[in-house]
């Protein structure tokens, strides 16, 4: 019945004997009819030691319900094997039309075969957030990230046993600033102090950005005690910062992309330190002061290449933001005993300082105009979808599976974050972290 609904052309010229049109798809291939009038394919095996369904195989049609049905069973006989695999199996008995690509439809439908090897969902690179973007002062919007633990002593000599000791990098969103402090343990009094530190040397900052610890930089080698006092520290810190005039916003759950700037330099200082002290235990003076130094370097790093101008040999780097050079630069002569009104020496440093946002502007922030990766968009994922929950720390075949109950675009439109709600619990995750399931949503039924 399928054959005679899509080859009607082609069996009623194999059934009279005639050559098949040349519009025909099956023109190619070398046709026959059984006693049953089913139309099979005569291929060169017809001298082959091998079944009659075998060297003359049932031609089906591509896209076919039917057809679909047959490479499922195949695909599930031969326990979920690849394209190949299934490929061989269903030639045994039929002939599809462009069989290959069929098969890889029917595949790619598969949910079992998709737990294995699903990817995450994409979307184009978004927006840079202004805080990115727009000349402020040094810190004004920080970023905040954990690292550790590394082994500190607490003296010197035999005898002394090590601790745990963590690093609380605060990034600036504008300069790419660094400024490191050294934490002790991981109570909430710990981190408040920390933060007071960088307050007292950097100033009051007016937003502070971090995420709720589900990304902690060696979270694998930590207790989920000690995790749980990370997630009371950010949290006690946001109540305090609240009191200071600080906002605090909070990354979604699981985003680390969304951090990439701490993060980025969470790398660069733990890659400096590994090449400093290697395994050398430290004692908490001694790491502090490699931890300033690492932090200067970082500093003194180079927000682009240098220009194009042969009499310029110095590179905008962080430090200038900061202090007015390079940490790591011979400094300037002495001004001082210039002679001058104090109103020109202020407009001076004034448009000193001016001058190295203006170079901000025009050398690195245009850098920033491309995006690096995520470079087409794809279409949003809707409500009601249902997804699987991507978990780095778990096999496939024990992921979540989830519904999408809300979105939340972006200013360009887009989703890139999502609410989901499992069958106990409910939380937000980005888009990075989910698949959705090849399974074809319903359509509403008509009133009548």
């Amino acid at each position: 019945m399928t054959q005679q609904a899509e080859f009607k052309q082609e069996m009623l010229d194999l059934q009279q004997q005639q050559e098949l049109s040349k519009k025909s798809k099956l023109r190619k291939l070398s046709l026959t009819l059984d006693s049953e009038s089913i139309m099979r394919l005569r291929g060169r095996l017809q001298q082959a030691d091998m079944p009659f369904n075998e060297r003359c195989p049932i031609v089906m049609p591509k896209r076919h319900p039917l057809t679909s049905l047959i490479v499922h069973h195949t695909h599930k006989r031969c326990l979920h094997g690849g394209t190949q695999a299934t490929l061989g199996y269903v030639r045994r008995q039929f002939w599809v039309i462009d069989g290959r690509t069929e098969v890889k439809r029917v595949i790619s439908s598969c949910v079992k075969c998709y737990r294995h090897s699903c990817t995450p969902q994409k979307q184009m690179m978004g927006d840079l957030p202004a805080a990115r973007c727009t000349v402020t002062f040094p810190f004004m919007h920080t970023g905040v990230d954990y690292a550790g633990p590394f082994n500190i002593r607490a003296t010197k000599g035999r005898g002394h046993k090590s601790y745990k000791g963590y690093v609380a990098l605060f990034v600036c969103l504008a300069s790419k600033g660094i400024h490191l402090e050294l934490v002790s343990d991981m109570t909430t009094q710990s981190f408040i102090h920390a933060l007071e530190r960088f307050v007292a040397a950097r100033g009051i900052c007016s937003d502070m950005y971090s995420d709720r610890g589900t990304n902690f930089v060696g979270a694998d080698a930590l207790m989920k005690e000690e995790l749980k006092e990370f997630r009371k520290q950010l949290d006690a810190a946001a109540s305090y910062a609240s009191r200071t005039g600080i906002n605090w916003h909070f990354i979604p759950p699981g985003a680390p992309n969304f951090g990439g700037l701490w993060e980025a330099g969470v790398k660069s200082m733990k890659a400096l330190l590994k090449r400093t002290i290697n395994t050398t235990t430290l004692t908490f003076e001694e790491f502090y002061t490699v931890l300033k130094r690492v932090e200067s370097c970082l500093n003194s790093r180079p927000l682009t290449a240098l220009t194009d101008d042969p009499t310029d040999f110095a590179a905008l780097t962080p430090g200038h933001m900061l202090i007015g050079r390079a940490l790591t630069s011979v400094p300037e002569p002495n001004l001082l005993d210039t002679k001058s009104g104090v109103l020109y020496r202020w407009k001076q440093i004034s448009q000193i300082y001016q001058d190295f946002w203006r170079r901000w502007s025009v050398e690195y922030l245009h850098h920033l105009q491309v995006r690096s990766k995520w470079h087409k968009q794809q279409p949003n994922v809707k409500v009601g979808e249902l997804v699987l929950v991507r978990d780095e720390k778990a096999p496939p075949t024990q992921w979540k599976l989830a519904r999408i109950t809300d979105t939340d675009p972006g200013s360009d439109g887009l989703v890139r974050v999502v609410s989901l709600k499992t069958a106990t619990t409910a939380f937000q995750r980005p888009i990075s972290k989910i698949s959705v399931l090849p399974i074809p949503t319903e359509t509403p039924k008509s009133s009548d």
